[in-house]
């Protein structure tokens, strides 16, 4: 098992403990410095700076507990933001009634990206509302056909 695997394995349990939810652990550097990123966030998808530091000193007793990392790092613990991608298909199927962006692999009505209200996912297939100028149009799109789908903040 991999030191990311051992780390996601021994944090688990912490916060299903807390109902939280484990979006993603992986390494960052910042300039000479080792960051384990950790993001978290509650099934809604929301996280705020309390519930991170609160996870984070659980966390930080935990990793010292099971010392599994041999070299100096920093530890953050972070929600998965507010444009978080969406990256499975039941993750688009919880995004439903969200604002999203999506890149398309092929175009789609001519377009090869969109930002718009995710109003349905039918088996593999998304509806999503956007606007044209001052129309409001729909368009569905294969799941397969996306290279990337996010969920987006409106302007």
């Amino acid at each position: 098992m991999d030191q990311l695997a051992k780390i996601k394995e021994a944090v688990l349990p912490l916060l299903n403990a807390h109902d939280i939810q484990l979006y993603d652990v992986c390494w960052t550097n910042e300039g000479r410095n080792k960051i384990l990123q950790i993001a978290i966030m509650h099934a809604d998808g929301s996280m705020d700076i309390d519930g991170c530091a609160e996870m984070a000193e659980l966390i930080s007793e935990k990793l010292d507990e099971i010392d599994v990392i041999a070299h100096e790092y920093m530890l953050e613990v972070c929600s998965p933001g507010a444009e978080r991608v969406l990256r499975s298909l039941d993750e688009v199927k919880g995004a439903v009634n969200e604002y999203i962006y999506a890149k398309f692999i092929s175009e789609v009505k001519g377009l090869r990206e969109v930002k718009g209200d995710l109003l349905a996912v039918e088996d593999d297939e998304l509806l999503i509302a956007y606007m044209d100028k001052a129309v409001k149009r729909q368009l569905r799109v294969s799941y397969q056909n996306l290279s990337l789908i996010r969920l987006s903040v409106r302007i």
